[in-house]
């Protein structure tokens, strides 16, 4: 597979650079960034933190602002963040923020005209994590993380691949999608009205039947505007509370759900996933 570099740029004494590769998992050419820490340079191999982003993101969002960098390189930790979705004049869109490009849902869509292209759940699992460990020094040990719409990502991938992740966590994750107006309309579009299709991408109705358990965080602001309505974190405690499911769920007063309350706690964040990355 040919991959071509778009940007390089040196942080903390490893490397950010952003690449574009074609994805036959989404029909499509696709971008995603990595950051190498310094370690990475001397012949090791270093662990990776998946990070998938919420709606309207890109690659370049956690990158830029979450301020992970200088953590990631004291750890020895590398960090992958693919776009949220496929990109192309070909790719199906919507008028919409929250259905189409930048919207993928980490979900395999079955219905036309999304099922072409959308299958960001597959490109994050397997394509992406081959790709990454074919062509960089990195392992095979993995944890995945996210915010929003990609924090409901990491949720659902750690619980459906528990085998395939040391750690989950997630800032502000639409946690019972198949129950909110951002979840309804994704997975109508991209996976049809039979919704017993939709629950095998709902982070609390397999938190609430799961007995692997994978460890997991969650930071959530109680001034985010969307907390009520469309992320629901009660739901997600409720599910653990229900299968005995070792969630740490952390509530903070006066965050909103931007990239500052993301910042605030990123560091705490990599290093709960140290934990289980580096002990090996």
């Amino acid at each position: 597979m040919t991959i071509e570099n778009l940007s390089s740029n040196k942080s903390f004494g490893g490397w950010h650079k952003q690449y574009s590769h074609y994805s036959e998992t989404l029909n499509c050419s696709m971008r995603f960034a990595i950051y190498l820490p310094p370690q990475a340079s001397n012949g090791e191999k270093v662990p990776v933190l998946y990070w998938l982003s919420g709606l309207t993101c890109t690659d370049e969002n956690f990158m830029q602002k979450a301020g992970a960098h200088r953590m990631a390189a004291e750890l020895g930790i590398a960090i992958i963040a693919p776009d949220t979705s496929p990109r192309g004049d070909e790719v199906a869109d919507e008028d919409a923020y929250d259905l189409g490009k930048g919207a993928g849902f980490y979900v395999n869509a079955t219905q036309e005209p999304w099922s072409r292209h959308y299958r960001m759940y597959d490109y994050v699992l397997n394509e992406l994590p081959a790709l990454i460990e074919e062509r960089f020094p990195v392992s095979d040990v993995r944890s995945v993380s996210g915010h929003s719409m990609g924090g409901h990502g990491a949720l659902v991938l750690a619980l459906r691949n528990p085998e395939r992740y040391q750690s989950v966590s997630a800032f502000s994750p639409v946690s019972n999608p198949v129950n909110c107006p951002w979840g309804k309309k994704a997975f109508s579009a991209y996976l049809g009205n039979d919704t017993s299709e939709w629950a095998q991408y709902d982070a609390s109705l397999l938190m609430q039947e799961t007995s692997k358990f994978v460890p997991a965080l969650v930071d959530q602001g109680e001034a985010d505007n969307f907390l009520e309505e469309q992320l629901k974190p009660e739901a997600l405690e409720a599910a653990a509370r229900q299968s005995g499911y070792p969630l740490e769920l952390n509530r903070h007063e006066g965050y909103d759900h931007s990239y500052y309350f993301i910042a605030s706690f990123i560091e705490q964040h990599l290093s709960f996933h140290a934990r289980y990355l580096l002990q090996s």
